[in-house]
């Protein structure tokens, strides 16, 4: 906290496509010619950084990467000699990753560094490409698909499964957005390209961020004051996000603006007794890192350390075809009828969490001697069923969301899934550190860091007390999304 701002980062060369539009180039397109085959770097700690980064967090090498096996990944392109896997094999791959993300954690956790390495894994895995549909060269997963692969991330490292789940939450809005439905809200023809070319640099390796939240708003769309205004080649977006997980390390971001121009008209409205009382109208951009977007290095948390979310500063003029769905105000439509992604993605995060707590609670027992005792036995007991009961809610929302999306009663079942994983993860993680001992809460100890990591999930929005809120509404007949003093959104 209290860093001075880092300088913006160089803008990427970008050439438009046959159509004259942006295409967003992935990070390694961005750098010099491919050097030859190179072994990784041994740690993070000991690569080089990239210009305007705000952390010392280590990049992947320019040029080629090493994939598995020792087959070279084309720099921006789908690795090759590993090809995106269906959705079945992408879950064999996040569980093969899970010890080796694991065994890095601590380091990134103590260092408070973006965990490089382990995106240069999982783009080499064709993770990236998860939500990306199979005609795009991704793996087709669906929403279910994705909570598993996010829990297994998770209990690996709950901080790289955040940020994948940033990523995640752009490329499956996109994909699992119906075309009749995009149609139906107004998306012109062209959108469906634009879309297409964005999932398709995903599957190539292009990371993506979420810039919505800010500073005494949260993630309140209602109440956030980054504006755009349009211009003659497209709009003009100004202001300041918090919160913005892998801030500096992603090639684009999905970012929340409202409209000023309506803004200062119903600003005029109001002051002439004409009303005023329209909601904002707010947006959703994908933001090409580079000029005009400046991180400022202010994350210094109690855990998720390495997800690097620190501040983002915006004031850049981006083109015509980065207005998501090529129509502007839905942002806050969407999120009532269908918020899937911003709630319940968490959730699977700290399902995750949880289950990494109860293992390494049952090394740490069993190795001192304390695995006999009733009441530890109890409180692992207890542990156990709490993570599995809520396992089996975001499973249960996954199912829905994917069968039946945006019905009310699996919209239910997303705000159950966020609140009792969040709940469960920091509960079972306070009693597990209470078993274990004042040990198990030294610095460097991986129950405490899994304690910390753990404390943020009912912390991350939508909060635990805001899901119970929204809960209890519906639990009376009432409507979540309009029964209340506070806009939920």
């Amino acid at each position: 906290m209290g860093t001075p701002a880092s300088p913006s980062r160089p803008p990427p060369d970008r050439p438009p496509d046959r159509q004259g539009r942006t295409r967003v180039r992935t990070r390694n397109e961005e750098r010099t010619p491919p050097l030859p085959p190179q072994p990784p770097p041994r740690s993070d700690a000991t690569a080089a950084p990239a210009p305007g980064t705000p952390t010392p967090a280590a990049r992947e090498a320019p040029g080629a990467r090493e994939a598995p096996g020792g087959t070279t990944n084309r720099p921006g392109g789908p690795p090759t000699g590993t090809p995106a896997p269906d959705a079945a094999g992408a879950l064999e791959r996040a569980r093969a990753l899970a010890p080796v993300l694991a065994a890095r954690a601590a380091d990134h956790d103590a260092a408070g560094t973006f965990p490089a390495s382990d995106f240069a894994d999982l783009r080499a895995a064709g993770l990236l490409g998860l939500m990306v549909p199979r005609r795009l060269g991704g793996s087709g997963a669906d929403f279910a698909d994705y909570t598993a692969v996010a829990a297994e991330l998770a209990a690996g490292a709950g901080a790289t499964a955040l940020i994948h789940n940033m990523h995640a939450s752009v490329t499956g809005a996109l994909a699992h957005t119906p075309d009749d439905l995009a149609r139906a809200l107004g998306a012109p023809d062209g959108w469906f390209a634009t879309r297409d070319r964005v999932l398709r640099d995903a599957a190539g390796g292009a990371l993506y961020g979420v810039a919505m939240s800010e500073r005494g708003a949260g993630s309140r769309l209602s109440r956030i004051t980054t504006g755009y205004r349009r211009t003659a080649g497209g709009y003009r977006i100004t202001g300041r996000k918090a919160f913005v997980s892998g801030a500096g390390h992603v090639d684009a971001y999905l970012v929340a603006a409202r409209d000023e121009a309506a803004r200062d008209e119903a600003a005029g409205d109001s002051a002439g007794d004409a009303g005023g009382d329209a909601g904002p109208r707010v947006s959703y951009f994908l933001v090409p890192a580079g000029e005009g977007v400046r991180v400022e290095p202010t994350w210094d948390s109690l855990g998720m350390r390495a997800t690097g979310s620190h501040d983002l500063h915006l004031d850049t003029e981006v083109p015509a075809d980065a207005l998501l769905g090529g129509v502007e105000g839905l942002a806050l439509p969407i999120a009532e009828v269908m918020p899937q992604w911003l709630v319940a993605s968490y959730a699977a995060v700290y399902v995750g969490v949880a289950r990494a707590v109860l293992r390494a609670a049952a090394e740490h027992l069993g190795e001192r001697g304390l695995a006999g005792l009733p009441a530890v036995r109890a409180r692992m007991g207890r542990a156990d069923a709490a993570v599995e009961a809520a396992a089996l809610t975001v499973a249960e929302a996954a199912r829905r969301v994917t069968d039946r999306p945006g019905e009310p009663e699996t919209n239910r079942w997303v705000w159950r899934a966020k609140l009792l994983a969040g709940d469960t993860a920091a509960e079972v993680a306070s009693s597990a550190l209470e078993a274990a001992g004042a040990s198990a809460s030294r610095r460097g100890h991986p129950l405490e860091r899994l304690y910390r990591d753990a404390r943020c999930g009912a912390l991350q929005p939508a909060t635990s007390d805001v899901c119970a809120d929204w809960l209890g509404v519906a639990a009376l007949g009432g409507d979540p999304a309009r029964d209340t003093a506070v806009p939920r959104w």
